[in-house]
């Protein structure tokens, strides 16, 4: 690597306006999970009314996050986001936990995972890619032509972004549009070509709200008044993750022009758009499926089985497309706005000091390469999925959490500017962090598989903030 492009800058290039940063955010939502996660949501509800019921009530709450989030953008429209707003309404160590869990899990598992979604798709088209086929046998491990190909994904696009934003972003705002526009075409054709005896059956004002688990085979089991809260707090999982990674915007603030106005207004219109397309597209699956045919698509993937219907045999080529256009898009919004938070980090002496450097490209080279090492790595390990769903909990305790934030600023900082405060406060705001409380309460009961290993993640890094501490102390004092 040159000295010229290793070379320090001091600042980020504010080159993203309004729309690149709505792209941004609508493409880092929109991946593969909206193809699949319904299957999951209705086998745990059963019906239409609560199948509906969980991708609005995920909407409501991430659009009211997002409202939200527009205080603190306009705050502190600095690179790092949710990471600087943690830091600012509490301290160092419950950011750093953020960054920890964020660089460890949350953001390079997700980048794995889609980039993984992309090259199972790909084999719909070229079938050398298979994840059932093994392209390496190391005995102790072995490696799939998916995997190799999604890791050839990751490293592409880290390199595209190590060349400027400008590089990230034409990529971002061409592709979020290509796969809005598909799937809105997706929606549209499906309410065109749907069955109405299907419609009727699944839309019965007489059991659209009959909540009860639907298996595969098409049984039904009936829960308990308190089992049923479990059972919409465990939908929520699928659905939360599909519309997670709206904040990425906050994390590249440093290069949106006028951040006080366009991030928090990007936060609004992006997740606006991805909750009505989700809410349509769930409709659209409604009227060309029947329940236990969504619940019991093959791998989850409802969008084939709806496509199948509406178009064919070329109904499969149509999704795969669309779904290789969504998570390629996904992954470099994914990718651009990670490498960021780490950059952040660094600067606080909580991270590798080169982490916090700028190539000549006014981009965390450096940050985006180690992104890429980890995300590679989970691409390889095959656990990323399950680790996903175990940090729904963790993502959901750190918004709630950067939200109370807003209430600890308002009385830390009365007189601070602020030039956008945060729609319908305090009562948005208080409502979804009880929404989120009892989210989180009812997976420690009844899904504690999804809650322990996230906080086991968290708690891990307490004892690296310390070290990494003491380490400044010793060297300051040095």
């Amino acid at each position: 690597m040159s000295q010229e492009s290793t070379s320090e800058n001091t600042s980020f290039k504010p080159s993203l306006g309004l729309v690149d940063a709505t792209m941004l955010v609508a493409g880092s939502m929109i991946g593969s999970g909206i193809f699949i996660v319904s299957a999951d949501i209705t086998r745990n509800t059963g019906s239409v009314g609560w199948l509906m019921f969980v991708w609005l009530i995920t909407g409501f709450m991430t659009l009211t996050a997002a409202l939200s989030y527009g205080e603190l953008s306009a705050m502190f429209p600095k690179a790092g986001g949710q990471y600087v707003y943690l830091k600012e309404a509490y301290n160092p160590l419950i950011s750093f936990l953020y960054g920890w869990s964020f660089f460890t899990v949350i953001q390079t598992a997700t980048i794995a995972a889609v980039a993984v979604a992309f090259a199972k798709f790909t084999a719909y088209l070229l079938p050398v890619f298979s994840e059932d086929l093994v392209a390496i046998d190391l005995g102790f491990l072995q490696i799939t032509p998916a995997q190799l190909l999604s890791i050839v994904i990751i490293v592409f696009l880290t390199f595209i972004n190590t060349r400027g934003v400008n590089s990230g972003k034409i990529i971002q705002t061409t592709f979020t549009l290509a796969k809005l526009l598909s799937l809105l075409g997706l929606i549209v054709f499906g309410l065109l070509f749907m069955k109405p005896e299907i419609w009727s059956v699944n839309w019965d004002a007489a059991s659209m709200w009959d909540l009860h688990k639907l298996s595969i085979d098409g049984s039904i089991e009936s829960y308990t008044t308190f089992a049923a809260f479990g059972a919409i707090a465990a939908s929520m999982v699928g659905s939360i993750f599909s519309s997670d990674s709206w904040n990425n915007v906050t994390f590249i603030a440093g290069e949106i022009k006028n951040p006080q106005r366009n991030i928090g207004l990007s936060l609004a219109l992006g997740t606006i758009i991805v909750t009505v397309i989700y809410v349509m597209t769930n409709v659209m699956y409604t009227g060309v499926l029947s329940l236990p045919e969504i619940a019991s698509a093959d791998k989850d993937r409802v969008a084939v089985a709806a496509s199948h219907v509406i178009f064919g045999n070329s109904g499969t080529i149509i999704i795969a497309i669309m779904i290789m256009v969504s998570t390629f898009g996904c992954n470099n919004g994914l990718i651009m706005s990670g490498a960021r938070v780490y950059y952040s980090m660094a600067k606080d002496g909580l991270f590798f000091k080169k982490v916090g450097q700028l190539n000549k490209n006014s981009v965390p080279e450096f940050g985006l390469w180690i992104q890429c090492i980890i995300a590679s790595l989970w691409s390889l390990s095959g656990k990323y999925g399950n680790l996903l769903d175990m940090i729904s909990f963790v993502v959901v305790v750190f918004y709630m959490l950067t939200i109370i934030g807003i209430f600890i600023l308002r009385k830390k900082r009365p007189d601070a500017d602020r030039p956008y405060k945060a729609f319908g406060y305090p009562f948005l705001p208080i409502i979804y962090i009880v929404m989120g409380i009892a989210f989180c309460v009812l997976l420690i009961i009844f899904k504690p598989e999804y809650t322990w290993p996230g906080l086991i993640i968290v708690l891990l890094g307490i004892p690296v903030y310390y070290l990494i501490a003491k380490k400044e102390i010793v060297t300051a004092d040095n």
